[in-house]
């Protein structure tokens, strides 16, 4: 098949790589956001998908949305059998959707309709679900809801973060988007989605994330979890924002003090070797962390340089 590809971030990357070495098929062309400025200078520098679209000679169609201008009439000139989505970041208008001889498919990190939207890993962690998946869907108007036509599941760990689901699914899922581009050419038709069971994954905004301390361990740890590594859970210390990205939970047979069975919510206590958090339920242990302005590093280091007493408070 002739293919559009249309993704941004890393976890587009394993897709692209995978359909490019694919002989049965070739991709025309890339569709991906603009150069974005980072670092201290604000270098314009490109995303992921256009840096390994380069790299494989792919030509590169960069727009924010393409509802009109440029870009959508770089994807309206195009002849392609079909349109490939992982994560591009914007909505494709109805005229463009009926370009392809085949249409548009979406690799969704989901098992839709639970966690339609941006940030479905994420939310899925967040809600504690003890599964997720990932689904490849015909593309249509309204937000992820077009039928489906191959699924798989994975369990999500109990000390999983968002970045390393992520990651795994980045790479097991793509063989899914090659046996649905099968399945299109063999005339397989997709299965409708449930109207019931839909939730929302809206994007993740650090407002979104910060740690009500007197919640009980198992949120807040769900929470860190969801929103490790980016943008990251946090809480207020000194009037800064404190962000934790790795925990745990203290179990029952632990040997800890006094001091930290009894922490009050939001309360830090620091051991030789480990740092904890008082929550409204049971102490976490706090693995990694990230002070305002600092990069991330073990909790037992940044207790240790930080000199906490019996009044450090996360609020």
């Amino acid at each position: 098949m002739r293919l559009l590809f249309a993704g941004t971030p890393d976890v587009a990357v394993p897709t692209l790589a995978a359909l490019a070495a694919d002989p049965r098929h070739e991709v025309a062309a890339v569709l991906t956001r603009p150069d974005a400025p980072v670092g201290r200078h604000r270098t314009p520098r490109p995303c992921p998908v256009a840096e390994k679209a380069e790299e494989l000679g792919i030509p590169v169609i960069r727009a924010i949305n393409v509802k009109s201008g440029e870009g959508h009439d770089a994807i309206a000139s195009l002849n392609v059998d079909a349109a490939v989505v992982v994560a591009y970041g914007g909505l494709i208008p109805a005229d463009l959707l009926a370009v392809p001889r085949y249409g548009w498919i979406n690799l969704h990190f989901s098992l839709l309709p639970r966690w339609r939207g941006a940030a479905p890993v994420q939310r899925a962690i967040m809600a504690g679900d003890e599964e997720t998946g990932a689904c490849v869907f015909r593309l249509v108007e309204s937000l992820d809801a077009g039928p489906v036509y191959r699924t798989m599941r994975v369990p999500i760990g109990a000390t999983t973060t968002a970045g390393e689901l992520l990651d795994e699914l980045a790479c097991t899922a793509t063989p899914l988007v090659i046996a649905t581009l099968e399945d299109i050419e063999a005339g397989v038709e997709p299965t409708p989605q449930s109207a019931e069971g839909v939730t929302i994954a809206p994007q993740i905004h650090p407002g979104d994330v910060r740690i009500a301390v007197t919640a009980d361990a198992e949120e807040i740890d769900h929470l860190v979890r969801g929103a490790s590594p980016a943008p990251g859970a946090w809480a207020k210390l000194d009037d800064k924002r404190f962000k934790i990205l790795q925990t745990r939970f203290v179990e029952t047979g632990d040997d800890v003090p006094n001091s930290v069975a009894t922490a009050q919510p939001g309360q830090l206590v620091a051991t030789r070797k480990k740092l904890f958090l008082g929550t409204g339920s049971q102490p976490l242990e706090l693995l990694q962390v990230q002070a305002f302005g600092k990069k991330a590093i073990n909790g037992t280091d940044w207790a240790r340089g930080a000199h906490i007493d019996a009044g450090t408070r996360l609020r």
